[in-house]
């Protein structure tokens, strides 16, 4: 697995990316109302922990991995293939593992954070459960993933943020015993980090928050080199190196396009010497290849759905070959044999949280393995279409409406508005959990990708620019406007709500236009443009400068800030307002929530509170989200008016 650092379109949205996943809470202010066992079967169904989920397979191909809750908290489990029994091999009891993977037959390495601080420490547990030893535990240090070098098993290469809070260091980690070798001290302005197919660390990248460079390298013996410099809007993106382990890279560019393309690029020449593909529509990242005959396999982009371009027949054949069994669904690889020929899969779609199956490629048989939610009826849930209009100036916005199950013809339907985070992200097409329990409680759904929503090119993404509860905010009332024309929206019932980003364009929707929406749900939301600049974590004080020409200066556009700032105009909203917050957010810090509640309640307009003390951007423990999703639906039922 390299590198890929995409900074240009991503880095703000890893900065405020949606990620949606005690007794000690701030209560609601309001009575409470009693649960409705009915709906609250309805959240359990659509926010438990999945049976299982998360499935790789050992290099060897003769274990696959899976990660199934003990004590409600998902951990990590094994199981031999064509065998019954599972191994358990992590207990950990207060938060779900974030993540993990093989390093190598014998081992595992997984991450977590402690109460959503987002500060991951590595761990690693052989296979047998023994030997689980602690490997980048280090108070308020972030672990990152540089390269988990698969043809050295018993090393890795992580980046740690424990010399400077701000910056990342490289270091050569033993897997088995802790030691670290530091293998490049960073001198304080770059960002990230890319090796070869040998594991070489050989590109950096510079940024002083505005402009990026890259620098290169033929061997680690030499000094770097600068290659390009570029203002952050122009994208050059590595993704890894030609198979000679040579000057050429595959990248994503956007250079002298306004699409991403994939390309070859030459860093000792600096130039690009080949263009592979392209797609008039949006931008293309994502490059991907067989490590074992190394060749490049396939590229992948989104429109509505996610889309293939093959440039291998081998693994075209493969994919056409599982999607015939698996008709009707989304096929996707979630590991793969080092000598690939085993392979687990997912299926998946807009009704289907997934079902995992594995794939023997000699014997040509695909054995399901386990459905992630089999307790879910497809029939039962909603499709997301996708729709289309245009903005008051001129822009094409996509998005997707998922309508209540029998009522596909419906007309003057409750809606709610679901505002995705970032900014720079994007919905996507497929299960979303939130969107089938809004639509099983009579609600239609819209999702809007309103301009700076990553994928639909360079200058789509540029007319966000300064634009926060600006032209940003008007697609998403331009698509409320759109749904009450056609006749699906009732005008009276429309409801706003999103998670970080999503959770200030909340904000912003109630004080910018006041009689839209009949209440609103900000979860995890910037409320006041200054604070949040002043509170954001010391590894992403590097990109202030880059936050500034995105969203405003505080000196500069402090009349901007001032205006744009939902905290400072809460005397403009009029309809009812339900915040949820974690306490221990490092992305959106609590007093972003603190004082909107305040503001709200000297205003005396209808204000409810959530706070969470074991959690940070989003709610990720089982019973956080129950919580959460019974006090949404109370409240929409008692101000939509159902």
């Amino acid at each position: 697995m390299k590198n890929k650092f995409f900074i240009k379109y991503l880095i703000f949205g890893i900065i405020i990316s949606f990620f949606l996943s005690c007794q000690n809470d701030k209560k609601k202010e309001t009575k409470e109302e009693k649960t409705d066992p009915v709906v609250m079967e309805k959240i359990k169904k659509f926010f438990k922990n999945p049976e299982k989920s998360s499935y790789q397979i050992s290099p060897d191909g003769k274990y696959f991995s899976f990660k199934a809750p003990y004590e409600r908290r998902m951990n990590i489990f094994i199981q031999e293939i064509g065998k019954d029994k599972e191994i358990q091999l992590t207990k950990d009891t207060a938060r779900d593992l974030s993540g993990y993977f093989w390093a190598n037959n014998e081992r595992i390495l997984y991450l977590k954070d402690t109460g959503g601080d987002e500060n991951f420490q590595l761990y690693g547990v052989n296979i047998d459960g023994t030997n689980l030893k602690a490997l980048t535990v280090f108070e308020g240090v972030r672990t990152r993933i540089i390269d988990v070098l698969e043809d050295f098993p018993s090393e890795i290469i992580v980046g740690l943020n424990k010399r400077d809070p701000r910056i990342f260091d490289p270091y050569r980690l033993n897997i088995e015993t802790g030691k670290m070798e530091m293998l490049a001290e960073n001198p304080g302005d770059i960002s990230g980090w890319m090796t070869d197919h040998k594991g070489k660390l050989r590109v950096a990248f510079v940024s002083d928050g505005v402009n990026q460079s890259i620098l290169y390298r033929k061997t680690e013996k030499e000094k770097f080199e600068n290659v390009i410099t570029l203002n952050f809007k122009e994208n050059l993106s590595p993704i890894f190196f030609d198979f000679d382990n040579g000057d050429i890279v595959y990248a994503a560019s956007n250079l002298g396009r306004d699409k991403a393309a994939i390309i070859k690029y030459d860093l000792s020449k600096k130039k690009e010497i080949k263009e592979i593909f392209k797609h008039p529509e949006v931008d293309v990242y994502n490059l991907h290849y067989s490590r074992k005959r190394k060749v490049l396999t396939s590229i992948s982009y989104t429109t509505w759905k996610k889309q293939r371009h093959f440039l291998d027949k081998e693994v075209e054949n493969l994919i056409k070959r599982l999607e015939k069994e698996l008709k009707g669904y989304e096929v996707g690889i979630t590991g793969i044999s080092k000598d690939e020929t085993k392979y687990m899969v997912i299926a998946y779609g807009d009704r289907s949280r997934g079902c995992y199956y594995f794939y023997d490629k000699k014997t040509d048989k695909l054995t399901k393995i386990h459905e992630i939610a089999p307790w879910l009826n497809e029939n039962e849930l909603s499709e997301m279409k996708p729709i289309k209009y245009k903005s008051r100036d001129g822009f094409t916005i996509n998005g997707y409406l998922s309508l209540p199950k029998g009522k596909e013809k419906a007309k003057n339907l409750p809606v709610i508005l679901n505002v995705h985070g970032g900014p720079w992200a994007r919905d996507h097409w497929g299960f979303n959990p939130e969107v089938q329990f809004l639509t099983s409680q009579g609600y239609a759904v819209l999702q809007v990708n309103f301009r700076g929503s990553t994928g639909y090119g360079r200058k789509f993404w540029e007319a966000s620019f300064k634009e926060w509860g600006g032209k940003m905010q008007d697609d998403l009332t331009d698509g409320v406007n759109w749904l009450i024309d056609q006749g699906i929206a009732d005008k009276n019932r429309v409801a706003i709500y999103g998670a970080s980003y999503g959770g200030y364009a909340t904000l912003a929707g109630l004080v910018h236009t006041p009689d839209l929406y009949a209440c609103g749900i900000d979860y995890v939301g910037v409320s006041n443009l200054f604070t949040f600049m002043k509170t954001i974590p010391p590894y992403w004080s590097q990109y202030l400068p880059m936050l500034y020409e995105q969203v405003g200066h505080p000196q500069k556009d402090s009349l901007l800030l001032a205006a744009k700032s939902p905290a400072l105009n809460a005397d403009k909203i009029k309809s009812p307002l339900f915040v949820a917050q974690g306490a221990k957010d490092p992305r959106v810090n609590i007093q972003e929530s603190d004082q909107m509640v305040e503001a709200m309640k000297k205003r005396g307009v209808v204000v409810e509170y959530m706070v969470k003390e074991n959690e940070g951007h989003g709610f990720h423990n089982e019973e956080n989200k129950f919580e959460f999703y019974e006090a949404m639906n109370k409240f929409l039922k008692k101000h939509m008016n159902k």
